[in-house]
């Protein structure tokens, strides 16, 4: 009998289904689910009182609060609709680094994971060649069948462009849209991709992953660099020069990036993976109030 293929363990499915992913953006969908929006509506939820005011629903009413004070008031409810969301994960091969792709579907079903157990609407896609997303499903019950589909990803190796072909993968009326990726492709094709996604979705999130090597390389002495995307070689004598300058255009690159997030209204945040899944997950995204 074939064992399935897991991404976390059961004790961190566990903890994680403690967590719900967090929205300012207006809830969309027709359908009731268990996040609460900010906006009041008409589920069962209690919120809390207000004076009546001609045109009022005199069904919401409350009497008791009539008996004892003599004045009118009606109950408010908190909107309980589905979210909808949707996760990108870039595939293409700046992304095959083992530690960086093991923390990109760790954190790719951790954030699914914590949008099914909250009733609400997910689907996830990836750049192939199929413009169907893998997965589409509302429900704490598809959370298995969710990890199943990311486990069985293989080591990435997708050729091409990745922001020049997500737009063909992403699906529109969106709350959510969350990309996982490096961020390491050319600064004109992530604008032009950054551009369209206000249209897509109310919040939008760039996470991007970073290796501590590729944040600052330990290389020294004459090296050969092979490219991950193309496989073309390259000899390199790793002086302190090089060094230096390989800073300075990773930070102007990553500075640039940030700031076109910022421009088109796109919540950024670029960890380490080398940091582990638990300090990701229940610090940063914490502490950026992207969970809770």
């Amino acid at each position: 009998m074939n064992k399935e293929k897991t991404v976390l363990s059961p004790e961190w499915s566990s903890r994680i289904r403690r967590y719900s992913l967090q929205s300012k953006s207006r809830i969309r969908g027709q359908h009731k689910g268990s996040h609460r929006s900010k906006y009041l509506g008409s589920s069962l939820e209690f919120s809390d009182f207000r004076e009546y005011h001609p045109g009022d629903d005199v069904r919401q009413l409350d009497w008791n609060v009539l008996a004892r004070t003599e004045k009118y008031f009606v109950k408010r409810f908190l909107d309980e609709q589905e979210m909808r969301v949707h996760i990108l994960l870039d595939t293409t091969k700046s992304m095959a680094q083992e530690e960086k792709w093991k923390v990109a579907k760790q954190l790719t079903v951790a954030l699914g994971s914590m949008v099914l157990n909250k009733d609400d609407h997910l689907s996830f896609s990836y750049v192939n060649n199929t413009t169907l997303p893998p997965f589409r499903k509302k429900g704490a019950r598809f959370q298995k069948a969710f990890e199943q589909v990311v486990a069985k990803l293989e080591k990435p190796d997708t050729k091409g462009n990745f922001a020049r072909n997500a737009l063909t993968v992403i699906p529109k009326d969106l709350t959510v849209l969350i990309i996982i990726s490096d961020g390491l492709e050319h600064l004109e094709e992530w604008q032009i991709f950054f551009k369209q996604l206000p249209k897509l979705a109310g919040d939008v999130r760039f996470l991007q992953l970073q290796t501590a090597e590729e944040m600052a390389p330990s290389y020294t002495g004459d090296v050969q660099l092979v490219d991950m995307e193309t496989k073309e070689p390259l000899n390199v004598s790793m002086s302190q020069a090089v060094l230096t300058s390989y800073q300075q255009m990773r930070m102007a690159h990553q500075k640039q990036l940030e700031t076109l997030c910022h421009q088109y209204g796109i919540a950024f945040l670029s960890i380490k993976v080398n940091d582990g899944i638990q300090h990701i997950l229940f610090q940063q995204l914490t502490k950026a109030y992207w969970i809770r």
